[in-house]
């Protein structure tokens, strides 16, 4: 949990960190974006991640100062709970669409009397040279709880999603929150960038990080960050990979072309 409590630092310190998606199986592309970013955003939504790949990749980051966040398929406290037992630094639940929502997410972090969380971890503990009473205290203070904002309903019900305690984070997920205020495919919408603002304005309010995740375009992600973004997703992994060979590619042919 040592990286979790850097992340929380650099928001604290007025920082904002940056991580990008994690989608390919192999380790070596944490190990890779852990020297460079301050997150790797660990994505098993939308990919074939298994708990297995997903703790390499945890285990990828460790010696780095990156964080472990991992997106879990739903909110479900029979998925996070693994997550974190592998060691995730924090859990990203996505589309909440309401307070209890998020009160559901957040339980599923906590052991109790403030969450649920079963009691099972094997790496946190460093294979029992932790306590279990202090690893437990630990982990409820350090464990990063976030949510995606990515439906209007949450919008809607913003003021008191962010003042659920034990939520640390929100994330702003543009796509599908334009497509559930019927504007799919078009995140630039006024009506969806002044949802966005709003949802920004209070977390500021209510002292919860808002962030934010965008494909590879850092002209878009400074803007965000000028209106309040304190934490950047800023692309995935295969898209970094797409536009550097791509680019690389084009730049030499076209020299090829002049010869």
């Amino acid at each position: 949990m040592e990286n979790a409590n850097r992340f929380r630092a650099k928001l604290d310190s007025g920082q904002i960190p940056l991580g990008c998606g994690v989608t390919f199986s192999d380790p070596t592309v944490t190990e890779l974006l852990s020297q460079t970013l301050d997150f790797a955003f660990i994505d098993m939504e939308h990919n074939g991640h298994t708990l297995e790949t997903v703790q390499a990749h945890i285990m990828a980051t460790k010696g780095t100062d990156a964080a472990a966040l991992v997106r879990v398929a739903w909110n479900d406290a029979v998925l996070i709970k693994p997550v974190l037992d592998i060691g995730a630094d924090g859990v990203v639940v996505p589309l909440v669409r309401s307070v209890e929502d998020v009160q559901l997410a957040v339980s599923a972090c906590l052991y109790p009397p403030e969450g649920e969380r079963g009691f099972g971890p094997r790496r946190p503990i460093r294979y029992g040279r932790i306590g279990d009473a202090e690893y437990c205290r630990r982990a409820n203070r350090e464990i990063i709880c976030i949510v995606q904002i990515e439906h209007i309903d949450a919008v809607n019900v913003i003021d008191e999603i962010v003042r659920v305690p034990g939520l640390a984070a929100i994330m702003i997920g543009v796509n599908d929150l334009a497509g559930s205020m019927g504007h799919m495919g078009n995140p630039q919408h006024p009506e969806v960038q002044s949802a966005v603002e709003t949802v920004v304005t209070t977390a500021h309010q209510a002292g919860v990080y808002p962030g934010i995740g965008l494909a590879d375009d850092p002209e878009a992600l400074m803007e965000w960050t000028e209106k309040g973004i304190q934490w950047v997703l800023m692309g995935v992994d295969w898209a970094h990979l797409a536009r550097a060979i791509d680019t690389s590619a084009a730049r030499l042919r076209g020299h090829a072309g002049q010869r």
